[in-house]
């Protein structure tokens, strides 16, 4: 008879071939788990944030979790898919590090990168990680697509980042996060100068196609010595249209369509 381990591993090889997600029964039935011992394995992989469901008691799909943490290892040999051209073609025009985030529900994580600093500073954090959304340019840019409510729904699940831990200018207030996010809709995309870390600044714009919710965001991000707010503003265009690039480009590619 499995174990634990091979029966959760059992149900993580096999939601990763069901891009549409895939009821309780069914997952008891193709794998042989009784169906109470398969529901207590859920239940433990959702609350590790490796399962979620569509809906409240629906169908099971994985998240990037997992997909996060092979990609988060895959990156440093410049592994990655569709993006990565448009991610190095932003790269080598804003001499900084861009990275690419995917939506997955109520997660956005870093999943792909490109350096464009070759000597100097170079910024260049750890990728598979959930983005922080209260504190970071690319958690402003998704939320940028979506209502205030939404939005604050999302923060208050993950909480507010705090300056210690962040930037000095991390909002730690209802009122300062909206006025970030609101700014971000009137410039089409978002900036943030020593809020994530101490003299660092980011901007970030949306992947989304007309008509759809955010699948994606964009980033470029930089020391405040050669990111400032003057050399941002002549970025603006460039970003943008990257990111309708890659929204146009994400109908082919598999990563993106089977975000949610």
């Amino acid at each position: 008879m499995p174990g634990v381990t091979e029966r959760t591993l059992a149900v993580l090889e096999y939601l990763a071939t069901q891009m549409e997600g895939t009821p309780l029964a069914l997952i008891s039935a193709e794998l042989d788990i009784p169906r109470s011992a398969c529901h207590r394995l859920l239940v433990d992989l959702k609350q590790c944030g490796y399962v979620r469901q569509l809906r409240e008691h629906g169908d099971y799909v994985l998240t990037t979790k997992l997909v996060g943490l092979g990609l988060g290892f895959l990156a440093t040999s410049g592994i990655v898919d569709i993006a990565q051209t448009m991610l190095d073609r932003l790269a080598e025009k804003s001499g900084e590090l861009v990275r690419l985030a995917i939506v997955d529900g109520d997660r956005i994580t870093w999943v792909a990168k490109a350096q464009g600093a070759l000597k100097g500073l170079r910024y260049d954090p750890d990728m598979g990680m959930d983005t922080v959304l209260s504190c970071s340019a690319t958690g402003h840019a998704w939320m940028m697509t979506m209502s205030d409510e939404r939005a604050l729904e999302l923060v208050s699940r993950q909480g507010f980042g705090q300056p210690k831990q962040y930037g000095p200018k991390a909002p730690t207030t209802v009122q300062g996060l909206l006025e970030f996010i609101h700014a971000a809709r009137q410039r089409g995309y978002a900036t943030i100068n020593q809020v994530f870390a101490p003299g660092m600044t980011a901007m970030a714009a949306p992947v989304q196609r007309r008509g759809y919710p955010a699948i994606g965001v964009i980033s470029i991000a930089g020391p405040l010595v050669r990111l400032d707010e003057k050399r941002m503003e002549s970025l603006g265009p460039t970003l943008l249209a990257a990111a309708l690039e890659l929204a146009a480009a994400s109908l082919a590619s598999p990563l993106f369509n089977g975000s949610r």
